[in-house]
């Protein structure tokens, strides 16, 4: 199971990527499991030395009993170098902390994170305009075999 945030690459320009662990609650974790999640909003923040995830909506498990919040700050497990490297690049190089894909190694969870610097608006155009040539030229190539 991988959950992948598409959105990520079209807006951002990554520069690094890490991957982290993240907590979840036994109702969060079937969720996940079943596929239930989306990273379309979610971005990473650093507070109190510890990294959260927030904004990732994670759908409430329909047989819990438990109420939780579906966008709730999740805290990240990186190592405490990692969480002042990262928030270092991210207050003096202006970039963002991004998370791209949500995925299990074996029981446990990660999220790789990336350190991206945002895309303007004619950055994306030119990003589509050369995706489209590619397509083209793959197109002919396969066309002449």
């Amino acid at each position: 199971m991988r959950v992948i945030n598409r959105t990520a690459n079209y807006n951002y320009d990554i520069l690094e990527k890490l991957e982290a662990g993240i907590d979840l609650l036994g109702p969060e974790v079937k969720s996940v499991r079943a596929g239930q999640v989306s990273l379309n909003e979610a971005f990473v923040h650093i507070r109190d030395g510890q990294a959260y995830l927030v904004n990732a909506h994670i759908h409430p498990y329909q047989n819990s009993q438990e109420s939780i919040l579906p966008t709730r700050a999740r805290r990240l497990l990186f190592h405490k170098k990692e969480i002042i490297s990262l928030a270092s690049k991210a207050a003096t190089e202006g970039l963002t902390l991004i998370p791209l894909a949500l995925y299990n190694k074996g029981n446990i969870f990660k999220v790789e994170v990336g350190l991206g610097k945002g895309k303007k608006k004619w950055d994306k155009r030119e990003a589509l305009k050369k995706k489209a040539q590619e397509r083209e030229i793959d197109i002919a190539l396969r066309g002449k075999e």
